[in-house]
């Protein structure tokens, strides 16, 4: 029989400052946390809701080239190569091309252009 892991012993952060609700609920207050909360404008239905459209081109590049091909990337050409199609991509967005989702593939390769130059960053380090 296999030993079984040791379940990883998590902590409740505590950033010192505490809201009380009229309930007397009490929570940490919200002070320099993301608000991921604010990234769906109110006034947009789900289908045109930018994540909705980012999440349908991610599943489109899935069929294409397969699940989380685009993590494989690591070398300066592979960051060069995001960035090059970020810029074009946004450049057919501003003049109004609508052939693809422009806005959402300029996204796309920005979001992994910063996940490329993170991993150059931690290879530079060692």
């Amino acid at each position: 029989m296999q030993k079984k892991a040791p379940t990883k012993q998590y902590i409740t952060k505590d950033n010192g400052e505490h809201k009380q609700f009229s309930t007397w609920m009490m929570r940490d207050t919200n002070e320099g946390k993301p608000r991921f909360d604010l990234l769906h404008p109110l006034c947009l239905p789900y289908e045109e809701q930018m994540l909705t459209r980012f999440a349908q081109l991610l599943w489109r590049g899935a069929q294409k080239y397969s699940e989380r091909n685009r993590e494989k990337a690591e070398t300066q050409e592979e960051l060069n190569r995001f960035k090059e199609s970020a810029s074009r991509h946004f450049e057919q967005r501003l003049c109004g091309e609508d052939d693809e989702d422009h806005g959402s593939a300029t996204r796309f390769n920005i979001m992994w252009a910063e996940m490329v130059k993170y991993k150059l960053s931690i290879v530079n380090k060692k």
